[in-house]
């Protein structure tokens, strides 16, 4: 079976060196004949002075539709509910961009494209209208600080003009003296509905041949309006007859970055934590080692096993760390590490399983051959959760914007709930055939035994599964942007209490119950052993004098 994990690893290391240059947050994306209507480009956390640069180097239209009649251009937008991320609440098919004249009070920031008179619209309204937006990072902070300082000595005078004719009339009075007053109100409701509620600015869209460009920079100034952004892409066009959608070529490279890193908000604390974590599995991996040396009498395989899975989830935290470092440094990950990092994701998910596998079927601690149910589980689960690994490694090594990104997410998603499902299936036999057991002889009090261990372990299974799987994601989908980190370490923090929970129950002592055998040598371990040839006639247990079990043949 580590043949097949290592065999796994072998086939897919090419494939890891293709696809690991995309992982960072500067990103490349390349579309072709794309006939997506909505394009997921970025989601970032930013704290205050974070910057986004957006340089869509080519776009070309595979139409012969007239130019003004194509809509598209992009959209910045942020949650409307604090700590709830864009997963959650994007669920509309209408295109933003034609919410361009009528915003609605909606907290959002559009790019609409002319394509025929060579513009791009920008328009900003509710709290975005603070962000910072330029068509180039150079001189994009000055600009926009140039062009606030009017709008605020503007509003400085409004409340002048507000004052000074309300002193005027405390000294007139008559008729005089209300009309100042209607004229003073007049110019107060006239100010007020004045009050801009978007801001509109229009930039060049360069033109070469039948390929467009443009560049967007966007700084956030101030805390009010840090958060969770997400770039968008649309293509709007509806035809009346034909076609729907107008396939589109698109090359664009986006950097997103914090003042100290290119980490977004969420991820910041995810190298230390990873680092620590690490640390964590590898203490408690020496700490199980030296269980197993120092109870080497009561030691099976499995216990073995156990511990290469210990070392290899610590192992591939710690790359996870390194690869996070060298991501929020440079904004690109180092292709070694991670491709180290993928490869130890890899050993340790499929040993994961294979000992989670082997646990629920009882092996080496109530029968030592599998039975062919077994065998079918380990054929089926085994090749599963490989394939849901690689599902990860590609997605996190692909850019969000591809067509391919969301079907592998899917097909992550499904597999990982297969793998989970299957996984259980050796625990439920293994309860069954023990509760069968335990109503035939006098074992009972041993069966009964390892059957509350077994339902122990597989209440574990399922409470580990819960709560990694959807606990922990809803926790990810309602916590505030610079939380998000929470999932993670919830998720490790769960990982570690399953691993130590484990191997308290399944731990090498001779007051484990799964390794305390009856003491009457007529008790027969038929509906113990899996039935197989090898172990025709196998009915005798004897405990030697050094502690060993051994098994005799009545036969003889």
């Amino acid at each position: 079976m580590r043949m097949m994990a290592g065999g796994g690893v072998g086939s897919f290391f090419l494939l890891l060196l293709a696809v690991v240059g995309t992982t960072g947050r500067i990103h490349r994306l390349i579309l072709k004949e794309d006939t997506r209507s909505r394009v997921h480009l970025n989601t970032f956390g930013y704290y205050t002075n974070g910057t986004l640069l957006v340089n869509l180097t080519s776009l070309h239209f595979r139409t012969d539709i007239a130019l003004e009649k194509i809509l598209i251009g992009f959209s910045l937008s942020k949650p409307k509910t604090e700590g709830v991320t864009p997963y959650t609440t994007d669920n509309s098919d209408m295109c933003l961009l034609r919410k361009y004249n009528n915003p609605n009070g909606e907290s959002i920031i559009l790019f609409k494209f002319d394509l025929k008179n060579k513009t791009v619209s920008m328009k900003k309204s509710g709290p975005q209208m603070q962000l910072l937006i330029s068509d180039s990072a150079l001189d994009g902070t000055a600009r926009a600080k140039k062009e606030e300082k009017p709008m605020q000595d503007k509003g400085g005078k409004v409340e002048e003009q507000k004052v000074q004719p309300s002193g005027k009339t405390r000294r007139k009075r008559g008729t005089e003296n209300n009309k100042n007053k209607d004229l003073t109100k007049g110019k107060v409701e006239t100010k007020k509905k004045a009050k801009p509620e978007t801001q509109e600015e229009t930039f060049k869209l360069g033109k070469t041949n039948d390929s467009y460009s443009f560049t967007f920079y966007m700084k956030v100034p101030s805390p009010n309006v840090q958060g969770l952004y997400t770039l968008r892409f649309h293509n709007c066009y509806e035809a009346h007859s034909g076609n729907k959608i107008i396939p589109f070529d698109m090359t664009v490279e986006i950097t997103a970055k914090n003042p100290r890193n290119y980490l977004s908000a969420g991820e910041i604390p995810l190298p230390l934590l990873y680092l620590v974590m690490a640390g964590f599995f590898f203490t408690a991996a020496l700490f199980w080692v030296y269980l197993l040396l120092k109870h080497r009498y009561s030691v099976f395989k499995i216990h073995w096993l156990m511990a290469a899975l210990a070392f290899t989830k610590s192992i591939s935290i710690l790359f996870h760390a390194i690869n996070y470092y060298f991501i929020a440094v440079k904004g690109s990950a180092i292709e070694g590490w991670a491709v180290m990092y993928y490869i130890t994701h890899l050993l340790k998910g499929a040993l994961l399983f294979i000992t989670l596998a082997l646990i629920g079927t009882g092996w080496a601690f109530v029968k030592y051959i599998l039975s062919d149910k077994d065998k079918k589980i380990f054929m089926i689960v085994i090749p599963l959760q490989v394939l849901a690994n690689t599902a990860y490694i590609i997605i996190e090594s692909t850019e969000e914007g591809t067509m391919d990104y969301a079907l592998w997410k899917e097909i992550l998603f499904l597999v990982d709930l297969i793998c989970c499902g299957a996984i259980l299936f050796p625990v439920v036999w293994s309860i069954r055939h023990l509760q069968e057991a335990s109503s035939t002889d006098g074992k009972a009090a041993m069966n009964l035994a390892k059957l509350k261990i077994f339902r122990h372990f597989y209440v574990m299974i399922v409470c580990y599964i819960y709560f990694t799987r959807i606990i922990a994601i809803l926790l990810k989908f309602t916590v505030p942007f610079q939380w998000q980190w929470m999932y993670n370490f919830l998720v490790e923090v769960s990982s570690l209490v399953f691993f130590v929970l484990t191997g308290f129950k399944f731990r090498p002592a001779s007051n484990n119950p799964y390794l305390q055998l009856p003491q009457d040598e007529d008790v027969t371990m038929d509906e113990v052993l899996t039935e197989s040839g090898l172990l025709t006639g196998v009915t005798k247990v004897k405990k030697t004098s050094n502690g060993r079990e051994q098994i005799r043949d009545s036969s003889v």
